[in-house]
């Protein structure tokens, strides 16, 4: 179910039984919106609203006891509904906005008028919940990379990386895990499922493919330079071309790899 399809929970708090199952009626014919409770006062209505947490809450004004306004002050901040006012009296409209009430609907209540009240009540509840989607991504990359959030912000616009790429592979082999400098590495080749990372005579088998490695290495060291070949580029010693448009690379520990044609504009990042 989107976010717009998100059926929303509602509480009528009208004094008079007659207006609060109308209201509930004309409810009842339009999709996407529940009523959860009906209650004849304030006290009803903070009961009501503590326990259910409903989305949107179509308040009568006038009330004996406490009115709809001063029933406001009373809710609790972290499960404060949208506010719609339904009242027989357009005097308090000006009142109604300053406790920021969504909507306000006079009785009787035409039926276009209260499908737009509940349209507006659906938009501010679809931009609540991306605004909580967005923190929550925030609070994530915030504890992925130690940066505050103003940083990340300017990281955005800048369009710099998040997330920097690891100083270490951790190589899992059975029940151990090595820990391999990402700067010591000198090539890495596929062999099926595996990826062989050769690391100063070494050669560690790691389960995974290439396109997941070559996500977590930084490119501006490590380069495809064929299907099946990454190449630290730091250890790039000698390329030479041959007549059938391959190059060969030869490593500074002695190794030589074939480059492919199709790969031949990499060889330009090695000077």
């Amino acid at each position: 179910m989107t976010q717009s399809e998100q059926v929303l929970k509602a509480v009528i708090v009208d004094d008079e039984e007659l207006a609060r199952q109308g209201l509930a009626m004309r409810l009842a014919d339009i999709s996407g919106i529940e009523v959860v409770s009906q209650c004849a006062n304030a006290k009803e209505a903070l009961l009501a609203i503590s326990e259910l947490e409903p989305d949107v809450v179509f308040l009568d004004i006038q009330m004996p006891g406490k009115s709809g306004l001063e029933m406001i002050s009373e809710i609790q901040g972290d499960v404060m509904p949208m506010i719609i006012f339904v009242t027989a009296y357009d005097s308090f409209a000006v009142d109604a906005f300053k406790v920021h009430a969504i909507d306000y609907l006079l009785k009787p209540v035409e039926s276009e008028r209260l499908e737009e009240a509940i349209k507006i009540a659906r938009e501010q509840r679809n931009q609540e919940l991306a605004s909580d989607e967005k923190k929550k991504l925030l609070e994530m990359v915030v504890s992925l990379t130690g940066k505050s959030p103003a940083a990340i912000d300017e990281m955005l616009e800048s369009g710099e990386k998040l997330v920097e790429q690891p100083d270490r592979l951790a190589i899992k082999d059975g029940s151990s895990i090595t820990f391999v400098p990402v700067h010591d590495i000198d090539w890495i080749d596929a062999a099926g499922d595996y990826m062989c990372v050769h690391v100063q005579g070494a050669t560690h088998i790691m389960r995974t493919t290439m396109k997941e490695l070559e996500a977590k290495l930084d490119p501006s060291m490590f380069q495809r330079v064929h299907r099946s070949t990454i190449v630290n580029l730091e250890r790039v010693e000698k390329v030479s071309s041959h007549i059938n448009g391959e190059f060969h690379l030869t490593l500074k520990c002695g190794t030589s790899l074939k480059m492919s044609r199709s790969y031949k504009d990499k060889v330009k990042h090695f000077f």
